[in-house]
Protein backbone atom coordinates (compact mmCIF):
# COMPACT_ATOMS: atom_id res chain seq x y z
CA UNK A 1 0.00 0.00 0.00
CA UNK A 2 1.43 3.34 -1.03
CA UNK A 3 1.18 6.09 1.57
CA UNK A 4 -0.77 9.00 0.07
CA UNK A 5 -0.43 12.43 1.67
CA UNK A 6 -3.66 14.16 2.61
CA UNK A 7 -4.58 16.92 0.14
CA UNK A 8 -4.36 20.55 1.21
CA UNK A 9 -7.71 22.30 1.30
CA UNK A 10 -7.57 25.29 -0.98
CA UNK A 11 -9.14 27.61 1.59
CA UNK A 12 -6.33 26.82 3.99
CA UNK A 13 -3.42 27.44 1.60
CA UNK A 14 -3.17 31.21 2.24
CA UNK A 15 -2.99 30.70 6.00
CA UNK A 16 -0.25 28.13 5.60
CA UNK A 17 1.68 30.36 3.25
CA UNK A 18 1.68 33.14 5.82
CA UNK A 19 3.07 30.81 8.47
CA UNK A 20 5.78 29.04 6.45
CA UNK A 21 9.21 29.18 8.05
CA UNK A 22 12.00 29.87 5.59
CA UNK A 23 14.65 30.45 8.22
CA UNK A 24 15.00 30.46 11.99
CA UNK A 25 14.63 34.24 12.27
CA UNK A 26 11.42 34.18 10.28
CA UNK A 27 9.94 31.86 12.89
CA UNK A 28 10.40 34.44 15.66
CA UNK A 29 8.97 37.26 13.51
CA UNK A 30 5.86 35.19 12.76
CA UNK A 31 5.14 34.56 16.43
CA UNK A 32 5.84 38.15 17.44
CA UNK A 33 3.38 39.37 14.83
CA UNK A 34 0.55 37.09 15.95
CA UNK A 35 1.44 37.10 19.65
CA UNK A 36 0.59 33.39 19.69
CA UNK A 37 3.19 30.91 20.85
CA UNK A 38 2.72 27.34 19.66
CA UNK A 39 1.72 24.49 21.93
CA UNK A 40 3.76 21.28 21.99
CA UNK A 41 2.75 17.62 22.06
CA UNK A 42 5.73 15.25 22.33
CA UNK A 43 4.70 11.59 21.92
CA UNK A 44 7.14 8.79 22.71
CA UNK A 45 6.53 5.11 21.93
CA UNK A 46 8.54 2.45 23.75
CA UNK A 47 10.41 -0.23 21.74
CA UNK A 48 8.47 0.40 18.53
CA UNK A 49 10.32 -0.62 15.38
CA UNK A 50 11.26 1.85 12.65
CA UNK A 51 8.85 0.26 10.15
CA UNK A 52 5.93 -0.62 12.46
CA UNK A 53 3.67 2.36 11.72
CA UNK A 54 1.71 2.39 8.48
CA UNK A 55 3.28 5.65 7.33
CA UNK A 56 6.74 4.05 7.73
CA UNK A 57 5.91 0.94 5.73
CA UNK A 58 4.18 -1.28 8.30
CA UNK A 59 0.92 -3.19 7.97
CA UNK A 60 -0.24 -2.22 11.48
CA UNK A 61 -3.25 0.11 11.43
CA UNK A 62 -2.10 3.54 12.62
CA UNK A 63 -4.55 6.05 11.09
CA UNK A 64 -3.79 8.79 13.63
CA UNK A 65 -0.04 8.66 12.96
CA UNK A 66 -0.66 8.32 9.24
CA UNK A 67 -2.77 11.48 9.30
CA UNK A 68 -0.09 13.41 11.19
CA UNK A 69 2.45 12.26 8.61
CA UNK A 70 0.16 13.03 5.68
CA UNK A 71 -0.42 16.55 6.96
CA UNK A 72 3.17 17.07 8.13
CA UNK A 73 6.69 15.71 7.76
CA UNK A 74 8.42 12.37 8.16
CA UNK A 75 12.15 12.35 8.93
CA UNK A 76 13.97 9.35 7.51
CA UNK A 77 17.32 9.61 9.36
CA UNK A 78 16.40 10.48 12.92
CA UNK A 79 18.09 8.75 15.86
CA UNK A 80 17.58 7.67 19.44
CA UNK A 81 20.28 6.36 21.80
CA UNK A 82 19.25 2.73 21.38
CA UNK A 83 17.75 2.42 24.90
CA UNK A 84 14.80 3.85 26.81
CA UNK A 85 16.24 5.88 29.70
CA UNK A 86 19.14 7.55 27.83
CA UNK A 87 16.74 8.43 25.03
CA UNK A 88 14.37 10.11 27.45
CA UNK A 89 17.29 11.95 29.00
CA UNK A 90 18.14 13.38 25.57
CA UNK A 91 14.56 14.51 24.95
CA UNK A 92 14.03 16.06 28.37
CA UNK A 93 17.45 17.65 28.96
CA UNK A 94 18.71 18.33 25.43
CA UNK A 95 22.05 16.66 26.20
CA UNK A 96 23.64 13.36 25.29
CA UNK A 97 23.03 10.90 28.12
CA UNK A 98 26.75 10.74 28.92
CA UNK A 99 26.79 14.49 29.59
CA UNK A 100 24.14 14.20 32.32
CA UNK A 101 25.01 10.85 33.98
CA UNK A 102 22.07 9.08 32.34
CA UNK A 103 24.07 6.19 30.95
CA UNK A 104 26.41 3.98 33.01
CA UNK A 105 27.63 4.95 35.48
CA UNK A 106 24.30 6.38 36.62
CA UNK A 107 23.88 9.28 39.01
CA UNK A 108 21.88 12.37 39.78
CA UNK A 109 21.66 14.93 37.04
CA UNK A 110 24.49 17.48 37.28
CA UNK A 111 23.42 20.63 39.13
CA UNK A 112 23.59 22.66 35.92
CA UNK A 113 21.05 20.42 34.15
CA UNK A 114 17.64 21.76 33.24
CA UNK A 115 14.66 19.68 32.18
CA UNK A 116 12.34 20.84 29.39
CA UNK A 117 9.80 22.69 31.61
CA UNK A 118 12.64 24.72 33.14
CA UNK A 119 13.10 26.30 29.72
CA UNK A 120 9.41 26.73 28.91
CA UNK A 121 7.95 27.95 32.21
CA UNK A 122 9.78 31.34 32.04
CA UNK A 123 8.35 31.69 28.51
CA UNK A 124 4.82 31.44 29.88
CA UNK A 125 4.05 27.76 29.32
CA UNK A 126 2.08 25.30 31.42
CA UNK A 127 3.71 21.84 31.30
CA UNK A 128 2.17 18.41 31.68
CA UNK A 129 3.40 14.82 31.44
CA UNK A 130 1.68 11.45 31.41
CA UNK A 131 3.29 8.03 31.12
CA UNK A 132 6.82 6.76 31.47
CA UNK A 133 9.39 8.97 33.22
CA UNK A 134 12.28 6.53 33.58
CA UNK A 135 15.17 8.85 34.22
CA UNK A 136 17.44 6.97 36.58
CA UNK A 137 18.21 9.15 39.56
CA UNK A 138 16.33 12.01 37.93
CA UNK A 139 14.24 14.55 39.82
CA UNK A 140 10.56 14.19 40.61
CA UNK A 141 8.36 15.43 37.81
CA UNK A 142 6.68 18.25 39.75
CA UNK A 143 8.82 18.99 42.79
CA UNK A 144 12.05 19.26 40.81
CA UNK A 145 11.32 19.15 37.09
CA UNK A 146 8.57 21.82 37.16
CA UNK A 147 5.77 20.00 35.37
CA UNK A 148 2.43 21.41 36.52
CA UNK A 149 0.62 18.05 36.43
CA UNK A 150 2.14 14.58 36.12
CA UNK A 151 0.81 11.01 35.94
CA UNK A 152 3.74 8.60 35.92
CA UNK A 153 3.80 4.80 35.71
CA UNK A 154 6.94 3.50 37.38
CA UNK A 155 6.02 -0.19 36.96
CA UNK A 156 7.00 -1.24 33.44
CA UNK A 157 6.21 -4.92 33.95
CA UNK A 158 2.40 -4.80 33.93
CA UNK A 159 0.02 -3.13 31.52
CA UNK A 160 -3.20 -4.27 33.20
CA UNK A 161 -2.28 -3.96 36.87
CA UNK A 162 0.69 -1.64 37.57
CA UNK A 163 1.84 -1.68 41.16
CA UNK A 164 3.71 1.63 41.15
CA UNK A 165 2.39 4.91 39.80
CA UNK A 166 2.22 8.52 40.97
CA UNK A 167 -0.12 11.42 40.39
CA UNK A 168 1.49 14.81 40.93
CA UNK A 169 4.39 13.06 42.71
CA UNK A 170 2.02 11.33 45.20
CA UNK A 171 1.97 7.50 45.17
CA UNK A 172 -1.19 5.84 43.86
CA UNK A 173 -2.55 2.52 45.18
CA UNK A 174 -1.68 -0.60 43.17
CA UNK A 175 -4.16 -1.53 40.42
CA UNK A 176 -5.82 -4.90 40.84
CA UNK A 177 -6.32 -7.24 37.89
CA UNK A 178 -9.83 -7.09 36.47
CA UNK A 179 -10.47 -3.41 37.17
CA UNK A 180 -10.65 -2.56 33.46
CA UNK A 181 -7.34 -0.72 33.54
CA UNK A 182 -4.92 -0.65 30.60
CA UNK A 183 -1.78 1.48 30.75
CA UNK A 184 -2.09 3.04 27.28
CA UNK A 185 -5.66 4.16 27.88
CA UNK A 186 -4.85 5.44 31.36
CA UNK A 187 -1.88 7.45 30.11
CA UNK A 188 -3.99 9.04 27.39
CA UNK A 189 -6.90 9.71 29.75
CA UNK A 190 -4.73 11.53 32.26
CA UNK A 191 -3.29 13.61 29.42
CA UNK A 192 -6.83 14.45 28.30
CA UNK A 193 -7.83 15.36 31.85
CA UNK A 194 -4.79 17.64 32.20
CA UNK A 195 -5.62 19.32 28.90
CA UNK A 196 -9.25 19.83 29.91
CA UNK A 197 -8.05 21.45 33.12
CA UNK A 198 -5.72 23.64 31.08
CA UNK A 199 -8.60 24.76 28.83
CA UNK A 200 -10.73 25.60 31.87
CA UNK A 201 -8.15 27.43 33.96
CA UNK A 202 -5.16 28.38 31.80
CA UNK A 203 -6.45 28.84 28.26
CA UNK A 204 -4.49 32.05 27.80
CA UNK A 205 -1.19 30.18 28.22
CA UNK A 206 0.45 27.82 25.73
CA UNK A 207 1.10 24.24 26.87
CA UNK A 208 3.56 21.38 26.62
CA UNK A 209 2.23 17.82 26.85
CA UNK A 210 4.94 15.15 27.15
CA UNK A 211 3.06 11.92 26.40
CA UNK A 212 5.26 8.88 27.01
CA UNK A 213 3.65 5.47 26.43
CA UNK A 214 5.09 2.21 27.76
CA UNK A 215 4.02 0.14 24.75
CA UNK A 216 4.90 -1.91 22.78
CA UNK A 217 7.64 -2.64 25.36
CA UNK A 218 7.44 -6.12 26.87
CA UNK A 219 5.40 -7.77 28.30
CA UNK A 220 3.20 -8.29 25.25
CA UNK A 221 -0.20 -7.45 26.75
CA UNK A 222 -3.21 -5.91 25.02
CA UNK A 223 -7.04 -5.87 25.20
CA UNK A 224 -8.67 -8.91 23.61
CA UNK A 225 -10.61 -6.85 21.06
CA UNK A 226 -7.39 -5.29 19.76
CA UNK A 227 -5.59 -8.64 19.50
CA UNK A 228 -8.55 -10.12 17.63
CA UNK A 229 -8.07 -7.69 14.75
CA UNK A 230 -4.62 -9.14 14.06
CA UNK A 231 -5.15 -12.86 14.55
CA UNK A 232 -3.92 -14.67 11.45
CA UNK A 233 -2.39 -11.51 9.97
CA UNK A 234 1.18 -12.67 10.57
CA UNK A 235 0.90 -16.36 9.78
CA UNK A 236 3.20 -15.92 6.77
CA UNK A 237 6.06 -15.21 9.20
CA UNK A 238 8.74 -12.61 9.76
CA UNK A 239 10.66 -13.27 6.54
CA UNK A 240 7.59 -12.48 4.41
CA UNK A 241 6.72 -9.43 6.52
CA UNK A 242 10.27 -8.08 6.14
CA UNK A 243 10.14 -8.43 2.35
CA UNK A 244 6.76 -6.72 2.15
CA UNK A 245 7.77 -3.83 4.41
CA UNK A 246 11.03 -3.34 2.53
CA UNK A 247 9.12 -3.04 -0.74
CA UNK A 248 6.67 -0.49 0.65
CA UNK A 249 9.43 1.57 2.27
CA UNK A 250 11.36 1.81 -0.99
CA UNK A 251 8.19 2.81 -2.82
CA UNK A 252 7.57 5.54 -0.22
CA UNK A 253 11.11 6.87 -0.63
CA UNK A 254 12.00 6.21 3.02
CA UNK A 255 15.04 4.08 2.16
CA UNK A 256 17.28 3.33 -0.82
CA UNK A 257 19.26 0.41 0.61
CA UNK A 258 19.13 -3.35 0.42
CA UNK A 259 17.38 -5.49 3.02
CA UNK A 260 19.85 -6.42 5.77
CA UNK A 261 20.66 -10.06 6.33
CA UNK A 262 18.71 -11.69 9.12
CA UNK A 263 21.13 -12.46 11.97
CA UNK A 264 20.32 -15.77 13.70
CA UNK A 265 23.20 -15.50 16.16
CA UNK A 266 23.12 -12.08 17.79
CA UNK A 267 20.86 -11.75 20.83
CA UNK A 268 21.13 -9.80 24.11
CA UNK A 269 23.50 -11.49 26.56
CA UNK A 270 20.85 -11.45 29.28
CA UNK A 271 18.26 -13.39 27.28
CA UNK A 272 16.89 -16.69 28.59
CA UNK A 273 18.63 -19.87 27.51
CA UNK A 274 16.90 -22.36 25.20
CA UNK A 275 16.28 -24.62 28.18
CA UNK A 276 14.74 -21.78 30.18
CA UNK A 277 12.56 -20.87 27.22
CA UNK A 278 11.19 -24.41 27.00
CA UNK A 279 10.66 -24.71 30.75
CA UNK A 280 9.24 -21.27 31.50
CA UNK A 281 7.52 -20.22 28.27
CA UNK A 282 6.86 -23.40 26.34
CA UNK A 283 7.75 -25.28 23.17
CA UNK A 284 6.54 -22.44 20.96
CA UNK A 285 9.17 -19.90 21.99
CA UNK A 286 12.14 -19.24 19.71
CA UNK A 287 15.34 -17.69 21.04
CA UNK A 288 16.94 -16.73 17.71
CA UNK A 289 15.95 -15.09 14.43
CA UNK A 290 15.86 -18.33 12.47
CA UNK A 291 14.35 -18.75 9.04
CA UNK A 292 10.56 -19.02 9.36
CA UNK A 293 10.81 -22.28 7.39
CA UNK A 294 12.91 -23.81 10.17
CA UNK A 295 10.20 -23.38 12.81
CA UNK A 296 7.83 -26.11 13.89
CA UNK A 297 4.06 -25.65 13.60
CA UNK A 298 3.90 -25.04 17.36
CA UNK A 299 6.57 -22.37 17.13
CA UNK A 300 4.94 -20.68 14.16
CA UNK A 301 1.60 -20.51 15.95
CA UNK A 302 3.00 -18.83 19.05
CA UNK A 303 5.27 -16.49 17.09
CA UNK A 304 2.41 -15.30 14.85
CA UNK A 305 0.33 -14.69 17.99
CA UNK A 306 3.13 -12.67 19.57
CA UNK A 307 3.32 -10.35 16.59
CA UNK A 308 -0.46 -9.98 16.65
CA UNK A 309 -0.21 -8.76 20.25
CA UNK A 310 2.66 -6.39 19.38
CA UNK A 311 0.52 -4.97 16.57
CA UNK A 312 -2.48 -4.68 18.89
CA UNK A 313 -0.43 -2.66 21.39
CA UNK A 314 0.59 -0.21 18.67
CA UNK A 315 -2.96 -0.10 17.30
CA UNK A 316 -4.32 0.78 20.76
CA UNK A 317 -1.64 3.43 21.22
CA UNK A 318 -2.70 4.98 17.92
CA UNK A 319 -6.34 4.97 19.03
CA UNK A 320 -5.40 6.75 22.24
CA UNK A 321 -3.24 9.27 20.39
CA UNK A 322 -6.33 10.04 18.31
CA UNK A 323 -8.29 10.76 21.51
CA UNK A 324 -5.62 13.17 22.74
CA UNK A 325 -5.56 14.92 19.36
CA UNK A 326 -9.35 15.20 19.47
CA UNK A 327 -9.12 16.92 22.85
CA UNK A 328 -6.57 19.39 21.49
CA UNK A 329 -8.89 20.06 18.55
CA UNK A 330 -11.85 20.57 20.91
CA UNK A 331 -9.78 23.22 22.72
CA UNK A 332 -9.30 25.11 19.45
CA UNK A 333 -5.56 24.47 19.70
CA UNK A 334 -4.99 21.98 16.86
CA UNK A 335 -3.76 24.48 14.25
CA UNK A 336 -1.03 25.87 16.49
CA UNK A 337 0.15 22.70 18.22
CA UNK A 338 3.50 21.27 17.15
CA UNK A 339 3.34 17.48 17.47
CA UNK A 340 6.43 15.27 17.54
CA UNK A 341 6.21 11.47 17.43
CA UNK A 342 9.24 9.22 18.05
CA UNK A 343 10.14 5.77 19.38
CA UNK A 344 12.73 5.62 22.16
CA UNK A 345 14.74 2.89 20.39
CA UNK A 346 14.36 0.08 17.91
CA UNK A 347 12.28 -3.01 18.55
CA UNK A 348 13.65 -5.37 21.19
CA UNK A 349 15.19 -8.81 20.73
CA UNK A 350 14.97 -9.42 24.48
CA UNK A 351 13.28 -12.55 25.81
CA UNK A 352 13.17 -12.43 29.60
CA UNK A 353 10.70 -13.46 32.29
CA UNK A 354 10.06 -11.02 35.11
CA UNK A 355 7.24 -9.11 36.81
CA UNK A 356 4.63 -11.61 37.93
CA UNK A 357 6.32 -14.26 35.75
CA UNK A 358 4.78 -15.92 32.73
CA UNK A 359 1.90 -18.36 33.18
CA UNK A 360 2.04 -20.79 30.22
CA UNK A 361 -1.64 -21.63 30.77
CA UNK A 362 -2.76 -18.00 30.47
CA UNK A 363 -4.14 -16.56 27.24
CA UNK A 364 -1.31 -14.83 25.34
CA UNK A 365 -1.60 -11.09 25.78
CA UNK A 366 -3.50 -11.30 29.07
CA UNK A 367 -2.34 -9.95 32.44
CA UNK A 368 -0.96 -13.35 33.47
CA UNK A 369 1.01 -13.77 30.26
CA UNK A 370 4.57 -12.44 30.07
CA UNK A 371 5.80 -12.81 26.51
CA UNK A 372 8.46 -10.78 24.69
CA UNK A 373 8.65 -9.92 20.99
CA UNK A 374 12.01 -11.66 20.52
CA UNK A 375 14.69 -11.44 17.82
CA UNK A 376 12.69 -12.87 14.92
CA UNK A 377 9.94 -10.26 14.97
CA UNK A 378 12.28 -7.57 16.21
CA UNK A 379 14.25 -8.05 13.00
CA UNK A 380 11.03 -7.53 11.03
CA UNK A 381 9.97 -4.49 13.08
CA UNK A 382 13.35 -2.85 12.42
CA UNK A 383 13.20 -3.47 8.65
CA UNK A 384 15.45 -2.96 6.75
CA UNK A 385 18.12 -2.34 9.37
CA UNK A 386 20.56 -4.51 11.34
CA UNK A 387 20.24 -5.52 14.98
CA UNK A 388 17.94 -4.28 17.69
CA UNK A 389 17.37 -2.17 20.79
CA UNK A 390 20.58 -1.75 22.85
CA UNK A 391 22.94 -1.86 19.85
CA UNK A 392 24.24 1.20 17.98
CA UNK A 393 23.65 -0.27 14.56
CA UNK A 394 20.74 1.27 12.66
CA UNK A 395 18.19 -1.25 13.92
CA UNK A 396 18.82 -0.11 17.49
CA UNK A 397 19.01 3.66 17.02
CA UNK A 398 16.91 4.58 13.97
CA UNK A 399 13.63 6.21 15.03
CA UNK A 400 10.65 7.44 13.08
CA UNK A 401 10.06 11.16 13.56
CA UNK A 402 6.78 12.72 12.54
CA UNK A 403 6.39 16.48 12.91
CA UNK A 404 2.95 18.04 12.46
CA UNK A 405 2.11 21.73 12.76
CA UNK A 406 -0.69 23.03 10.52
CA UNK A 407 -0.01 26.69 11.26
CA UNK A 408 3.73 26.60 10.75
CA UNK A 409 4.54 23.87 8.21
CA UNK A 410 3.37 24.31 4.65
CA UNK A 411 4.66 20.95 3.42
CA UNK A 412 2.18 18.10 3.41
CA UNK A 413 3.31 14.49 3.46
CA UNK A 414 6.89 15.31 2.58
CA UNK A 415 10.08 13.55 3.66
CA UNK A 416 13.08 15.11 5.33
CA UNK A 417 16.42 13.32 5.01
CA UNK A 418 18.34 15.61 7.38
CA UNK A 419 20.14 13.43 9.96
CA UNK A 420 18.92 14.30 13.45
CA UNK A 421 18.91 13.07 17.03
CA UNK A 422 16.74 13.27 20.14
CA UNK A 423 19.08 16.02 21.41
CA UNK A 424 17.52 18.22 18.68
CA UNK A 425 13.99 18.16 20.07
CA UNK A 426 14.63 20.51 23.01
CA UNK A 427 16.44 23.24 21.00
CA UNK A 428 13.69 23.02 18.37
CA UNK A 429 10.99 23.53 20.99
CA UNK A 430 12.98 26.29 22.69
CA UNK A 431 13.35 28.20 19.44
CA UNK A 432 9.68 27.92 18.54
CA UNK A 433 8.66 28.97 22.07
CA UNK A 434 11.07 31.89 22.17
CA UNK A 435 12.63 30.34 25.28
CA UNK A 436 16.19 31.20 26.26
CA UNK A 437 18.73 28.40 26.62
CA UNK A 438 21.57 30.68 27.76
CA UNK A 439 22.86 31.60 31.19
CA UNK A 440 23.84 29.68 34.33
CA UNK A 441 21.57 27.29 36.23
CA UNK A 442 21.70 26.70 39.97
CA UNK A 443 24.69 29.01 40.02
CA UNK A 444 26.63 26.73 37.68
CA UNK A 445 27.99 27.39 34.22
CA UNK A 446 26.05 25.41 31.63
CA UNK A 447 27.65 23.56 28.69
CA UNK A 448 26.20 24.51 25.30
CA UNK A 449 23.41 22.28 24.05
CA UNK A 450 24.88 19.76 21.58
CA UNK A 451 21.74 19.53 19.44
CA UNK A 452 20.45 21.67 16.59
CA UNK A 453 17.06 23.20 15.98
CA UNK A 454 15.12 21.36 13.28
CA UNK A 455 13.12 24.48 12.41
CA UNK A 456 14.98 25.13 9.11
CA UNK A 457 14.05 21.60 7.98
CA UNK A 458 10.37 22.48 8.35
CA UNK A 459 10.74 24.60 5.21
CA UNK A 460 13.08 22.50 3.08
CA UNK A 461 14.95 19.22 2.99
CA UNK A 462 18.68 19.34 3.72
CA UNK A 463 18.56 22.60 5.69
CA UNK A 464 20.09 21.17 8.89
CA UNK A 465 23.76 20.21 8.73
CA UNK A 466 26.11 19.05 11.48
CA UNK A 467 29.61 17.78 12.11
CA UNK A 468 28.71 14.50 13.81
CA UNK A 469 26.23 12.45 15.83
CA UNK A 470 27.61 10.43 18.75
CA UNK A 471 26.36 7.13 20.23
CA UNK A 472 27.44 5.02 23.19
CA UNK A 473 25.40 2.54 25.19
CA UNK A 474 26.75 -0.39 27.19
CA UNK A 475 29.97 -0.54 25.17
CA UNK A 476 28.16 -0.34 21.84
CA UNK A 477 29.65 2.68 20.11
CA UNK A 478 29.10 4.73 16.97
CA UNK A 479 29.70 8.09 15.39
CA UNK A 480 28.12 9.45 12.23
CA UNK A 481 29.82 12.25 10.26
CA UNK A 482 28.07 13.12 7.02
CA UNK A 483 27.25 9.80 5.37
CA UNK A 484 30.08 7.96 7.11
CA UNK A 485 29.21 5.84 10.12
CA UNK A 486 31.73 4.12 12.38
CA UNK A 487 30.15 1.53 14.69
CA UNK A 488 31.30 -1.27 17.00
CA UNK A 489 29.61 -3.97 19.05
CA UNK A 490 30.77 -4.49 22.62
CA UNK A 491 33.86 -3.27 24.41
CA UNK A 492 36.27 -5.30 22.31
CA UNK A 493 34.36 -5.34 19.04
CA UNK A 494 36.25 -3.99 16.02
CA UNK A 495 35.22 -0.77 14.36
CA UNK A 496 33.03 -1.21 11.27
CA UNK A 497 32.73 1.53 8.65
CA UNK A 498 29.69 2.13 6.42
CA UNK A 499 28.67 4.63 3.76
CA UNK A 500 25.08 5.36 4.71
CA UNK A 501 24.34 7.19 1.48
CA UNK A 502 23.68 3.79 -0.10
CA UNK A 503 24.17 1.27 2.74
CA UNK A 504 22.02 2.07 5.77
CA UNK A 505 21.47 -1.67 6.13
CA UNK A 506 25.19 -1.81 7.08
CA UNK A 507 26.01 -4.75 4.86
CA UNK A 508 29.29 -3.61 3.28
CA UNK A 509 31.99 -2.96 5.91
CA UNK A 510 34.54 -0.55 4.42
CA UNK A 511 36.89 -0.44 7.43
CA UNK A 512 39.68 -2.38 5.72
CA UNK A 513 39.36 -0.27 2.57
CA UNK A 514 39.47 3.10 4.39
CA UNK A 515 41.71 2.69 7.48
CA UNK A 516 42.45 6.44 7.60
CA UNK A 517 38.74 7.24 7.83
CA UNK A 518 38.38 4.70 10.62
CA UNK A 519 41.24 6.31 12.51
CA UNK A 520 39.84 9.81 11.97
CA UNK A 521 36.32 8.97 13.13
CA UNK A 522 37.53 6.85 16.05
CA UNK A 523 39.55 9.83 17.27
CA UNK A 524 36.51 12.10 17.07
CA UNK A 525 34.41 9.54 18.95
CA UNK A 526 37.01 9.30 21.74
CA UNK A 527 37.31 13.08 22.00
CA UNK A 528 33.55 13.41 22.37
CA UNK A 529 33.41 10.53 24.86
CA UNK A 530 36.07 12.10 27.07
CA UNK A 531 34.57 15.59 26.81
CA UNK A 532 31.04 14.46 27.61
CA UNK A 533 32.12 12.42 30.64
CA UNK A 534 34.10 15.41 31.86
CA UNK A 535 31.09 17.69 31.49
CA UNK A 536 29.01 15.33 33.63
CA UNK A 537 31.69 15.54 36.31
CA UNK A 538 32.63 12.89 38.84
CA UNK A 539 29.94 10.96 40.63
CA UNK A 540 29.09 12.66 43.96
CA UNK A 541 30.86 9.97 46.02
CA UNK A 542 33.95 9.68 43.80
CA UNK A 543 36.06 12.39 45.48
CA UNK A 544 35.69 10.65 48.85
CA UNK A 545 36.69 7.31 47.39
CA UNK A 546 39.76 8.79 45.73
CA UNK A 547 40.73 10.54 48.96
CA UNK A 548 40.44 7.31 50.92
CA UNK A 549 42.57 5.55 48.34
CA UNK A 550 45.34 8.12 48.68
CA UNK A 551 45.44 7.70 52.46
CA UNK A 552 46.16 4.05 51.99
Amino acid sequence: MTFKPAPIKSAFRPLVALAILTMAGAAHRTYAATNEKPNFLVIVADDMGYSDAGCYGGEIQTPALDRLAGEGLRFTQFYSTGRCWPSRACILTGYYAQQVRMDPPFGRLPEWTRVLPHYLKPAGYRCYTSGKWHLRGAPKAIADASFDRAYLIEDHNRNFNPQQATLDDAPLPPVETGQGYYSTTAIAQHAIDFLKGHAEKSAAQPFLMYLAFIVPHFPLQAPDEDIARYRGKFDAGWDAVRDQRWGRMREMGLINCALSRRDPETIPGWNMSDEELRNEIGAGEVGHALSWRELSDTQRALQATKMAIHAAMIDRMDQEIARVLSQIKAMGAAENTVTFFVSDNGASAEIINRGDRHDPKAAPGSAASYLCLGPGWSTAANTPFRLHKHWSHEGGIASPLIVHWPKGIQARGQLRHDPGHFIDILPTIAELAGASTAGPWNGKEVPPLPGKSLVPAFARDGAVTREYLYFHHQDNRAIRAGDWKLVARGKDGPWELYDLSNDRCESNDLAAKHPDKVKELAAIWQQREDAFRAQAGPMPDEPKKKKAGKKK
